[in-house]
């Protein structure tokens, strides 16, 4: 199984933090060059037209850059930038793809990473033979620097920083290409470290099966063939994300003709990006632990198409693509299942959040807020019974009948909410006035 191992680095003098800089800004600087060249290949600028991007002369670069970076470290900054103009082109066939809605903004080249007068994005890249990782009491990072800047701090060997933290995965067969960054906003350097394991952690208790509808407003409504029912709400954290949004865009229109970012545009948008990754992390590892518990070893998504396909609009798609990122959660769901030896199958959820599971009508019933409410007098929470519904529309397994659904509410740490009695501090019940089991239960606010 492919896993990273994400830590923070510090260097061990000022001297060493200054040689880092100097490589992670030599790194940007490479990345710069190559990526100008391809673009104006892209363009037909320069008189390059009709050349194809892949005619950028790296060959020249890389002479220029390896007796900072290291040959090695060159031609991984170079194979990268190829990675991201190839992962272009195939999003931009996604996009002109009329049967393929995963893509539904135009896509835009590979960006640059600052510029020399108003600073580089400090990032490099190290291949995975040119550093090494000692995990333990006194865990440590070596890599390995160009003869120049080696000469220029009179420094000998590999460049050594300090690890700060534990791994996820101490234990590992081999690494990859070592990701090298500097956080601004926290103002850390921080590593991230490709490895492949052998072994999932756990496997499945049981042979039980779950449902989840994934959307905004709730990230996940999920119904498991045990009966048991989890709901993660995400109305506050797309609030702070949309502020977020919005203080982005003011700071935008205050910069002065012909920019369009700063240091502190860059710092929002790192911000906004790190607390909706966190807590999709968490939301992950939170639900895949309790269905282990449940013993459920495979789980139903929806495909993207269907969502898009019956609730398309401006702010849906703003919900799916920027904020919640539709494709990342379900990737990292995957992931995280993968540990326990659960299964992750997309499968079709069309019009499972119109069907009333009562009469079965779709054209009948009318969602306000959370509440799905149909004419035969049935009146349940709309995302929960939309997952119950996907259940048991794609699994032979009997679905037992519903326990006391359990909501979670992100706190910027943990999914918690205020316990009722003899509940766990993480666990909230839902209102019960919105939740159909056995029947009909009267009404009330959702």
């Amino acid at each position: 199984m492919k896993r990273t191992n994400t830590f923070a680095v510090r260097p061990l003098s000022d001297t060493g933090e200054q040689l880092l800089r100097d490589l992670l800004d030599a790194s940007a600087a490479l990345w710069n060059e190559v990526n100008y060249q391809r673009l104006m290949r892209y363009n037909d600028e320069d008189g390059f037209e009709d050349e194809d991007v892949w005619n950028a002369d790296t060959g020249s670069l890389e002479g220029k850059y390896k007796g900072v970076l290291g040959a090695s470290t060159t031609q991984q900054v170079i194979r990268k930038n190829g990675e991201a103009w190839r992962g272009f082109f195939d999003t931009k066939k996604a996009y002109h793809d009329e049967s393929n809605t995963s893509v539904t903004e135009h896509p835009e080249p590979p960006g640059f990473r600052g510029n020399k007068d108003d600073g580089r994005v400090l990032k490099g890249v190290i291949r995975n033979d040119a550093y090494t990782v000692e995990w333990g009491e006194r865990s440590r990072l070596e890599i390995l620097v160009g003869s120049e800047l080696k000469d220029r701090y009179d420094h000998t060997g590999r460049l050594r920083l300090e690890i700060v933290g534990d791994p996820n995965w101490p234990n590992y067969q081999k690494q990859g290409r070592l990701d090298l960054w500097y956080d601004e906003t926290d103002c850390t350097f921080r590593a991230s470290q490709p490895v492949t394991i052998t072994n999932a952690r756990a496997t499945p208790l049981a042979a039980e099966k779950a449902a989840l509808d994934i959307g905004a407003n709730n990230l996940v409504a999920c119904t498991t063939t045990t009966g048991d029912q989890y709901l993660y709400e995400g109305r506050d954290l797309f609030n702070r994300f949309r502020e977020t949004t919005r203080e982005i865009a003011r700071l935008q229109s205050k910069l002065q003709e012909g920019r369009y970012s700063s240091e502190r545009i860059r710092r929002l948008y790192r911000k906004r990006t790190r607390r909706r990754d966190h807590a999709q992390e968490a939301l992950c590892r939170d639900l895949i632990e309790r269905l282990y518990e449940d013993g459920v070893d495979t789980v139903y998504i929806g495909g993207l198409t269907d969502v898009l396909d019956t609730h398309w609009s401006v702010e849906t798609n703003a919900k799916t693509h920027n904020f919640w990122a539709f494709k990342q959660f379900t990737e990292r769901l995957a992931c995280t299942a993968e540990e326990y030896g659960i299964s992750v199958e997309v499968r079709s959820e069309a019009w499972t959040s119109q069907e009333c599971p009562q009469c079965g009508s779709t054209d009948r019933t009318k969602r306000h807020q959370d509440t799905l409410t149909c004419p035969c007098g049935f009146e349940g929470h709309a995302d929960l019974t939309a997952s119950e519904t996907f259940l048991k529309r794609h699994t032979e397994k009997a679905v037992r009948s519903m326990a006391r659904p359990v909501r979670f509410e992100w706190d910027d740490h943990n999914w918690s909410g205020t316990p009722h009695p003899h509940e766990s501090p993480k666990e909230q019940r839902t209102d019960p006035s919105t939740v159909h089991r056995d029947g009909n239960v009267a009404s009330g606010e959702s």
